[in-house]
């Protein structure tokens, strides 16, 4: 095999496909905010003028449906690999379809804070609705961004372009997808336990 064969594949000073460094990268980054967040949060909430209400019961409801979304995500990178195409297209598209329904999810959460009185910003608004606001719309943002992703893959899976023998597509949609789950779940154990 040629040496440029070779860093079609993997950079050279990285060992690593250059999209799926670039993957890491921003997740570290996005990681980086959320922490500033998350610790921020803890910072204002010590300060006073703290709204203590009680979260949402849809906050439960999205963190099951990112949770199975994970295992659709995960079925379809293994149908991949083992040359199911028409299985790892059905994974996606349902992983596409969970997406869509946490999003949806989300947006009832916010509902029921509106609902509650609970604001984002105004003469009325608490920091502590305002928090909660901005730690699941940034999450939301990010998670479309992962939809946008799944609709790539899709289409490419559509043209047969993912299966064993080109799996970085997939593959750096699945880490993605993972990341996103994770970050929900730390997310809402965070506001379980600091709310």
């Amino acid at each position: 095999m040629a040496t440029s064969e070779i860093l079609q594949d993997k950079e050279a000073g990285t060992g690593m496909h250059p999209k799926r460094l670039l993957l890491l990268l921003m997740m570290i980054s996005i990681t980086m905010i959320f922490a500033a967040y998350t610790s921020a949060y803890i910072v204002r909430r010590e300060e006073g003028n703290w709204l203590e209400f009680d979260l949402p019961g849809g906050l439960l409801y999205t963190s099951v449906i990112i949770t199975l979304s994970s295992l659709t995500m995960q079925w379809a990178w293994f149908s991949a690999r083992k040359d199911e195409v028409r299985r790892a297209q059905i994974g996606i598209a349902l992983t596409l379809i969970l997406g869509i329904v946490f999003l949806v999810g989300q947006w009832n959460v916010w509902g029921d804070l509106v609902a509650n009185k609970i604001h984002f910003g105004g003469v009325d608004a608490n920091p502590s609705g305002s928090f909660l606001y901005v730690l699941t719309g940034v999450h939301a943002f990010h998670l479309i961004t992962g939809l946008i992703f799944l609709v790539v893959v899709l289409r490419r899976s559509l043209n047969y372009q993912v299966h064993s023998r080109q799996m970085l597509s997939i593959g750096n949609a699945t880490i993605y997808w993972h990341f996103l789950g994770a970050l929900w779940l730390y997310l809402y154990l965070f506001l379980l336990l600091n709310h």
